[in-house]
């Protein structure tokens, strides 16, 4: 059961009214998911969702290597409404169904890019032993430079707390539908 409900935007105090609007009047296009219980703490929400339309939006890492990231994330969280918001936008940004299929059923996908297999990979050893080795890293640095592979830090890091939020929050995913196994 959600633990926050949506709230008249006229029910909020002035400054929630700030963050809300600077949400919905840019590229998410309104206030949703994650920014519900976030806007309990509007100072957070904004720098949260500042940080969000940075990594989600502008940062280095392509779009479909972004999404990829934000699926494995998801995923290591049972994040289900990260999960819902993002299946799409990863197809989207072309990142084939049998990829978003393993991940999603927790298998190695067969990667036929090179790029889409080092950001699993990265993310992967991340999840599963906290640290990234060498080799990885140097894949990903190799391709994306310094700044890419601080970009992917960042959107992992916002990733997981949005993952975190939503789980603490038990954000419903609409129609009650749950894409992970939990």
């Amino acid at each position: 059961m959600a633990r926050t409900s949506e709230v008249s935007r006229d029910d909020m105090s002035p400054d929630q009214q700030k963050v809300y609007d600077a949400i919905a009047g840019g590229p998410r296009g309104g206030v949703r998911g994650p920014f519900l219980p976030l806007l309990n703490s509007p100072e957070l929400a904004d720098k949260v969702q500042k940080l969000g339309q940075f990594v989600r939006y502008e940062c280095s890492i392509p779009w479909k290597l972004r999404e990829l990231a934000i699926l494995v994330t998801a995923y290591h969280w049972k994040a289900q409404y990260e999960w819902f918001a993002h299946e799409s936008e990863a197809k989207s940004a072309g990142l084939a169904d049998s990829i978003i299929d393993a991940i999603r059923d927790g298998f190695r996908p067969t990667f036929e890019d090179a790029a889409e297999e080092e950001i699993y990979d990265f993310c992967s050893e991340l999840y599963a032993s906290k640290r990234i080795s060498e080799n990885v890293y140097q894949k990903v640095a190799d391709r994306h430079g310094a700044q890419g592979a601080t970009d992917l830090a960042g959107l992992l890091g916002h990733y997981n707390l949005i993952a975190i939020t939503l789980n603490i929050f038990d954000v419903e995913v609409p129609g009650g539908i749950t894409p992970l196994a939990l």
